[in-house]
This record gives structure tokens, C-alpha cells and sequence, in this order.
């Protein structure tokens, strides 16, 4: 069934659980995800980030995404993510998502509250809702470098950031990072805590992929509502798929298998974030 943002993460925010934004590249993934989703009984994020479409195109994304949806006995919001370019989010809102992150995390403050406004505007009016992020994440969608401390969220700018754009959902930087880490994380978890006690909204964890249990159950008690996840996936598709290409098995199979790899980890994501067995809203 298909459940907005905003009711997957106030229900979220009730339970004291976070849940998972997943990142789908292609069908295997997708069908992994939504397996583990009905499996687990968890509220469901289905996203794909902008970064991706050359690889896995709106056109083809979009009908698989809202079928999954349309289908699914447990709550799933359909989310494009990192969103920067205005006619890709206007498309994607277009196609059916009901949730967008605006990502202007790399413009300066002033410039980020007005791009963010003039988003929030457009999907609130098409129904969806809005993620956006203060503070920037270290590294990139298809890459990967630790956080810059110089760039975690400010505190005393969340509340005049959040009145001033209307966001649903904010985005948070405390020490991850997109992709693979060079390096063990050391979140700012102090920071996180302050941040949780100023926000009106909820809070989001981008660079999932990596952190230990302790990392995940720290943010979630200190506030994170969803938990970003793709970096991972991909690891154990590809490992899966290469293996299976390697003992000389089909490509079926070896999709197959690239497909229960991706709903092995997420399922062990959504049981460590507690979304398991959650009914949603």
C-alpha cells in the first residue's frame, strides 16, 4: 500500500524505530527489497537516487516502484533521491514518487533555504513530501570518503532552516559518508542529540552502509527516524552475482542469487533498525 513520508516517520517517531530508505539499481534489487519488506513486516522506503538514472532510467524505475506499492500489505513510500536538478524531481514527482530529497547541501545556507522552498512548494501542491539536508554528507552516491567535520549540521541553524523551507524530513551530517569507508566512522553523536531536541521534524541518516550495530542503535535512540542504505546492497549483489558466474551457473540463477543476497541485508537492516513487525500507519 502506498503511505507517505510523513506517516511512515510519525509512526516511526512513536515507536522510537527508524526505517530503511532502500536504493533499487535495477529489478533484482527492487523484487530483494520488496521480499524483505513483506518477509519482515517493516514499513518500506523504495528509493533511486538522481545519480543513478543513467543506470536504471525513471521510465523503467517508475512502473516497477509503483507496482511494488500498489502491491505491498505493509506501508511503502516511494522516494527520489539526492534530487539537485529541478526537471529530474518535477519528472520523478510526475511518474508517481510521493517523497523527494532536494539535496542543496553543497550551495551556500542562504541559497539551499531558497532552492529547498521552491521544491517544497512544487511537491507539496503534487501531494509529496520533502527531504532535505543541512550540513553536508562526506562523499558521493557512486563514491566514497569520510565525513568533513567542517560540514556537520549546525545546530542553531536547524530550527531557522526547517521555518523558513516547510521540509518533512531533514537530512543530518554527523560524521558518515556515501559509499565505501576508507575508514572506521566516528559519529558525533553529542551533536546528533542536540539537533534531535531542536527539530520539529524528523531526522535522517544518509551513509548507512557500514556503520556497526552500536553506530545504528546510538542514532536511532538519539533521534534518526531513516536510515538511508544502497552501498551495501550492492556489495553483496555483486559478490552473489560474481559467484555464481564463476562456478559457470546460468544468469538466472546468478540474478537470483544477486537478488537474495540484497533481501538478506536488508532484512537484517530493517530487524537492527526494529522496524520488523511494525504495522505503519
Amino acid at each position: 500500500m502506498l503511505a507517505s513520508l510523513k506517516e511512515i516517520l510519525s509512526s516511526a517517531e512513536k515507536g522510537g524505530y527508524a526505517v530503511g530508505l532502500f536504493n533499487m539499481l535495477n529489478l533484482e534489487m527492487a523484487r530483494g527489497i520488496a521480499e524483505a519488506a513483506e518477509e519482515e513486516r517493516s514499513p518500506l522506503i523504495l528509493g533511486v537516487a538522481e545519480v543513478h538514472l543513467p543506470y536504471i532510467p525513471l521510465e523503467y524505475a517508475a512502473p516497477i516502484m509503483r507496482r511494488i506499492a500498489r502491491e505491498a500489505s505493509v506501508p511503502v513510500c516511494l522516494h527520489f533521491d539526492h534530487g539537485t536538478d529541478y526537471a529530474l524531481i518535477l519528472k520523478a514527482l510526475k511518474n508517481g514518487f510521493n517523497s523527494v530529497m532536494y539535496d542543496g547541501s553543497a550551495l551556500p545556507y542562504d541559497e539551499n533555504i531558497a532552492n529547498t522552498r521552491e521544491i517544497v512548494k512544487i511537491a507539496h501542491a503534487m501531494g509529496a513530501d520533502i527531504e532535505a539536508e543541512l550540513g553536508h554528507v562526506g562523499g558521493g552516491e557512486d563514491g566514497a570518503d569520510n565525513g568533513n567535520e567542517e560540514e556537520y549540521t549546525n545546530p542553531s541553524q536547524v530550527a531557522d532552516f526547517i521555518e523558513k523551507t516547510d521540509i518533512d524530513a531533514l537530512a543530518v551530517a554527523i560524521g558518515t559518508a556515501h559509499g565505501k569507508y576508507k575508514k572506521p566512522p566516528v559519529l558525533d553523536i553529542s551533536r546528533l542529540a542536540e539537533i534531535y531536541k531542536i527539530s520539529a521534524k524528523p531526522l535522517v541518516l544518509h551513509g548507512g552502509s557500514g556503520l556497526s550495530e552500536t553506530d545504528f542503535k546510538n542514532v536511532i535512540k538519539n533521534g534518526i527516524r531513516k536510515v538511508n542504505i544502497c552501498t551495501e546492497m550492492c556489495v553483496a549483489a555483486h559478490k552473489a552475482y560474481a559467484e555464481g558466474l564463476s562456478q559457470n551457473i546460468s544468469f538466472e540463477k546468478s540474478a537470483e542469487a544477486a537478488k537474495n543476497a540484497v533481501k538478506q541485508v536488508v532484512c537484517g537492516k530493517m530487524r537492527l533498525f526494529e522496524s520488523s513487525l511494525i504495522p505503519g500507519p
